[in-house]
């Protein structure tokens, strides 16, 4: 049984959706499109019902559990309060090794975080020149993963401000932290490799070679946009003694990149391209031998947006960027067999923009996020596949915000150790297991339609399923990119191919709507308390847990089948898990 909180709802209540419009928290600015004299939009008609098959017989091939990559700026958010609380919840609720990326790990600094912003202080020169190196800040950092249970992936960067070549000033504040010299390139390439070489020596000998073994290291991030100061060339330079001063410490440790933006511009397509060039006919910068690359990162984006007094989403701008990643790969002579990792897939580039400065991203809070993550999920473990690439993992940038108001709107997965909705769909994804199956609905659509044009006209109402030994899991959801009411749609689904010989079969129906899984609703019901009282936040707590929408029951097979009839809410979410 998955270590997470399975809370049976107090009712089962009539769910209808709610505009994110009203999940804007505490007193943002008003757009201009909300015009209060404009009428009020309704959404596409739906169909009023929806039938669902789901063949446990008819496997697609194993499941990858893409959905257990986590990542933020905000490193030294890690070893906080919240951060350890979060950390821990990501550990159990995931039968797999659940992996973490975090920016700023070799930058200079204090060790406060602030919003895309911190520091390890890792290295320093002295008066004579020479690398003074301090571990006290990292090993804070790693000794949170360590003893959550979870595994870093490690991301290079960035430039500790006695080795940065930039001129200007190393650290600017928000929103311009991306424009300062911490971006450049440094002085001294064999002391930045050497940098590198010292501090994964430090990891094998504090956690050990075959633990360190299993983590990824990247070499930096987005280096084809302001996140890099230099040419590509010089980023190429990089990589070089980066992934020469891992190896050294650590002949075994797996090392990639580029972790470019989005390949479906000519400008990041160019750039990996030709990072494979570089992989595959050069000789490593420092060492001269055979550069190696053990897997391959890139990030596509979505782009929500305010529209007509509503948030819509931007699905088709992540899923058309991926789509084009993959084809990118694949293309490649050497590398097309490579693990991807999209090491940040969102729907959109700014986790530390708040609801507050942007009216879209009060999706972030209620539940047109989860329902979002549900269809790119599928999604992009479609576009892989006919592409023939090696999808590992779709790291989500979302972490937790220290210090910040409830529900403010950061893409966030927690907020002041309250559980979001969106936490809760990758504790649905956990219970996948074994082989995907196929599913047909007869309101879906298909993957490469939704990378071109999105969710515009019918609302994508889908699944998703697995099947193990005995066990089975199928997600289903009811999609739209524009957050406007609608009413309920009346799903049926079938189960079949249920093994010879089983009778029954338990269901447990897990669902986040507006009256389950989901802490904001109950938090707005309060009146949006910024300091809640000790009951309240139990309450919070509590209502930030995965919910059953209806007690678990065992169900008569019949001809290898079962039928479950649900109505499901706009941009809801249900988990259907069968034991025998």
């Amino acid at each position: 049984m998955h270590l997470f909180v399975r809370r049976l709802s107090l009712a089962v209540l009539c769910c209808t959706s709610i505009s994110i419009l009203a999940q804007i928290p505490a007193t943002p600015p008003a757009p201009a499109q909300n015009n209060a004299t404009a009428p009020m939009q309704t959404a596409v008609a739906a169909p009023a019902q929806v039938a669902i098959q789901v063949d446990l017989a008819k496997s697609l091939g194993t499941y990858k559990p893409v959905g257990r990559w986590f990542g933020y700026d905000e490193s030294d958010y890690t070893f906080m309060q919240y951060g350890k609380q979060l950390l821990g919840e990501l550990h159990d609720m995931s039968p797999v090794p659940v992996y973490i990326r975090a920016h700023h790990l070799f930058t200079s600094g204090d060790g406060v975080p602030s919003l895309k912003w911190s520091s390890s202080n890792v290295f320093t020169l002295d008066a004579n020149g020479m690398p003074v190196y301090d571990f006290t800040i990292l090993d804070k950092i790693f000794d949170a993963y360590h003893e959550a249970g979870v595994r870093p992936f490690v991301e290079l960067g960035f430039m500790p401000k006695d080795l940065a070549s930039g001129d200007g000033p190393y650290m600017l504040p928000y929103p311009k932290t991306v424009t300062g010299s911490v971006q450049s390139p440094p002085k001294d390439y064999a002391m930045w490799g050497e940098l590198v070489r010292r501090f994964t020596e430090h990891l094998v000998q504090r956690y050990g070679k075959a633990e360190v073994a299993t983590w990824y290291f990247e070499v930096w991030n987005e280096p084809d946009i302001g996140y890099w100061k230099g040419t590509p060339a010089e980023y190429y330079k990089l990589y070089d003694y980066s992934v020469a001063g891992v190896r050294k410490a650590l002949p075994n440790a797996m090392v990639g990149g580029p972790a470019v933006t989005g390949p479906g511009s000519t400008r990041a397509t160019t750039f990996l391209n030709n990072f494979f060039k570089h992989c595959e006919h050069d000789k490593n910068a420092w060492t001269g031998e055979p550069i190696p690359l053990d897997f391959v990162t890139f990030h596509p984006k979505g782009q929500a947006r305010f529209v007509d007094g509503h948030v819509r989403m931007g699905l088709s701008n992540e899923l058309s960027t991926a789509a084009s990643g993959f084809r990118t790969v694949a293309a490649s002579t050497k590398y097309h067999n490579l693990p991807i990792i999209l090491s940040e897939a969102d729907p959109e580039g700014c986790a530390a923009c708040s609801a507050k400065e942007n009216p879209a991203n009060g999706y972030r809070n209620g539940l047109m996020y989860p329902a979002y993550t549900a269809v790119a999920m599928k999604a992009l473990i479609d576009l892989a596949a006919q592409s023939h690439a090696n999808l590992a993992g779709m790291l989500n940038w979302e972490f937790e915000f220290e210090g910040k108001q409830y529900f403010e709107g950061f893409r966030t997965l927690a907020t002041n150790g309250i559980d979001k909705p969106e936490l809760n769909i990758f504790r649905m994804a956990a219970m996948f297991s074994g082989d995907r199956v196929e599913t047909t609905s007869s309101a879906q659509i298909a993957s490469g339609e939704i990378a071109k044009t999105g969710v515009r006209a019918q609302p994508d109402i889908d699944a998703f399923a697995t099947k193990s030994l005995h066990e089975a899991a199928v997600m289903l959801w009811n999609y739209h990119d524009d957050d406007l009411p609608a009413v309920d749609t009346k799903i049926t689904v079938k189960i079949a191919g249920i093994p010879v010989g089983i009778k029954r079969v338990r269901l447990e129906h897990f669902r986040i709507d507006n009256n389950h899984s989901n802490a904001f609703t109950v938090w707005k019901a309060m009146g949006s308390p910024q300091e809640p009282t000790p009951e309240q936040y139990a309450q919070l707590k509590a209502a930030g847990q995965l919910e059953l929408l209806t007690s678990p029951e065992w169900m008569d097979v019949k001809g290898g089948s079962v039928t479950i009839d649900t109505p499901m809410p706009r941009q809801a979410t249900s988990l259907l898990h069968l034991e025998w």
